[in-house]
């Protein structure tokens, strides 16, 4: 199949079921005719001012019928989404502004100057005109362009642009609409905040397949089974964060999602725990942890859990495996010493593969060359040069890697630190702490002279938890304070919030 744009993908759909609701928001639900119209209606607004085939255009990511008009307006019109979370500080948009070169600013419907940011007017009267629009131009995008830019967390502080190409996401929404059997009459979740690449499975698996986007507001997420029901979910995404919250709040009884067929995972490490306590509350759905850094397009490997938990994998640090690499793309996992290994550094290539970052200076140190067919190690890229289909993107996740061709996530290669001299992988300690019966989840922190570790579950005393660990650990490993908390505060995408923990741990408790 010849690579989609994003809007082809959504218009295929339109064309085929026009009758279909594609989105159901607040309290508007509207057919594919209808967002068609509606995104048909603002693309024109934003020809007419200006806004031209490859420029960026800023799209303030609210949960409204308007923002997803928006997204398919800005892609209608031939040009790239920049996502802007309004809960985002102010500095931090305006330097994603910067960097991407925004012409404009889609709010609410309306297009506003970039100078005005994240304006605070009234939205334009919903409905929009539905009717076609005689001066607005045949859709001319093509698969070369950049669909969307999304913004990472860069290691000096300033965040990095990530533009991702219709030719990334075509061959990953027709690999996901056939392996999770999307069809017209299915609905899917958006879970996902629109600056978190997920959200572009939320949106366009379901409008590929002319199935209906349903967004939950932020108190359906904490209820997922009442939401589930009440909506007739079919296939949910979210973060594995969400299941523990749940959990904790009484809210996942057993036996209550009968309808949920698929439930998928991704964005941090999915835990068994988390897992089984998902599979009672959704007999019938099957469960799968996927994975992927936003610079692979979304997710890149996936892993099905057997039916019968007792046959579910039994990993050193109690997550569930990452699996197998998509069939479209190729990996490798290198050791320390650049060859092929079975735990090491996952590096992965092919047609998801994004073509470098948006400054060119922060490609370097971030790919690999490496010839599968030979022995030589691989060398990596430090400068910035012309990347080719040839390079290897260094995820700096390490996994491992079982007989089977089965990964395992172990955690970050940058979460490897040195604790007077000697080397700890915070993944492994939070791994034995979790398997205390008191503790829910655990975060472990680092800095050059002691470790410190932030709970969920049942209070327990710092000699319980420390003897606990020595039954497993080395001393060097064990934390030296405990911190317990009733819930792990999260980011704006749903992860656990790392900063906070950071800031919380060192507060006496």
């Amino acid at each position: 199949m010849a690579a989609h744009t994003l809007y082809e993908w959504f218009a295929d759909s339109a064309t085929a079921h026009p009758d279909h609701v594609a989105l159901e928001a607040r309290d508007t639900e509207l057919t594919y005719r209808e967002l068609r119209g509606a995104a048909d209606a603002l693309a024109s607004t934003l020809r007419r001012h200006g806004i031209r085939p490859g420029d960026r255009v800023g799209l303030v990511a609210m949960r409204s019928p308007w923002t997803y008009a928006g997204y398919l307006a800005v892609l209608r019109a031939g040009a790239t989404v920049v996502p802007l979370n309004p809960a985002f500080p102010a500095e931090r948009n305006r330097s994603i502004a910067a960097r991407s070169g925004l012409r404009g600013v889609v709010h609410e419907g309306r297009l506003s100057p970039v100078e005005a940011m994240l304006p605070t007017g009234a939205p334009a009267n919903w409905p929009p005109p539905n009717e076609d629009d005689p001066s607005l131009e045949p859709y001319s995008g093509r698969a070369e362009d950049t669909a969307y830019i999304l913004f990472t967390s860069g290691s000096t502080g300033a965040p990095k642009g990530v533009p991702i190409g219709h030719a990334n996401v075509s061959p990953y929404l027709e690999h996901n609409i056939t392996r999770y059997e999307v069809e017209p009459n299915h609905r899917l979740t958006q879970t996902f905040d629109l600056t978190f690449d997920p959200s572009v499975f939320d949106m366009f698996v379901a409008w590929g397949a002319g199935a209906t986007v349903v967004v939950p507001s932020p108190e359906d997420v904490r209820d997922p089974v009442d939401f589930v029901n009440r909506r007739q979910i079919t296939h949910w995404f979210s973060v594995p964060s969400v299941v523990s919250l749940a959990h904790r709040m009484r809210r996942l009884p057993p036996g209550r999602m009968t309808g949920l067929r698929w439930s998928l995972f991704a964005g941090e490490q999915l835990t068994i725990e988390q897992a089984a306590a998902w599979g009672r509350a959704a007999p019938a759905s099957r469960i799968e942890n996927i994975y992927g850094p936003t610079e692979l397009t979304i997710t890149c490997t996936g892993y099905q859990l057997p039916r019968d938990p007792a046959r579910w994998p039994q990993t050193d640090n109690r997550t569930v495996p990452i699996g197998f690499c998509y069939p479209h793309l190729e990996h490798v996992v290198l050791s320390s010493n650049g060859l092929p290994g079975a735990e090491g550094e996952l590096c992965v290539r092919g047609s998801q593969r994004f073509g470098g970052y948006l400054d060119p200076s922060d490609d370097g140190g971030r790919f690999m060359r490496f010839d599968l067919s030979g022995d030589r190690p691989a060398r990596p890229v430090e400068d910035a040069v012309r990347l080719t289909e040839d390079h290897w993107y260094r995820t700096g996740d390490r996994v491992r890697i079982t007989s089977d061709g089965t990964m395992t996530h172990l955690g970050r290669l940058d979460s490897q630190v040195q604790v007077h001299g000697y080397r700890v992988e915070l993944g492994e300690v939070e791994a034995a702490l979790r398997c205390h019966p008191k503790v829910s989840e655990a975060v472990v922190l680092a800095d050059e002279t002691e470790l410190r570790a932030v709970y969920t579950g049942a209070p327990s005393s710092t000699g319980e938890l420390s003897e606990w660990l020595n039954r497993s650990l080395p001393t060097y490993m064990i934390p030296r304070r405990y911190r317990h908390v009733d819930v792990l505060p999260l980011n704006p995408h749903g992860k656990v919030d790392r900063r906070r923990l950071e800031a919380l741990s060192e507060v006496p408790a």
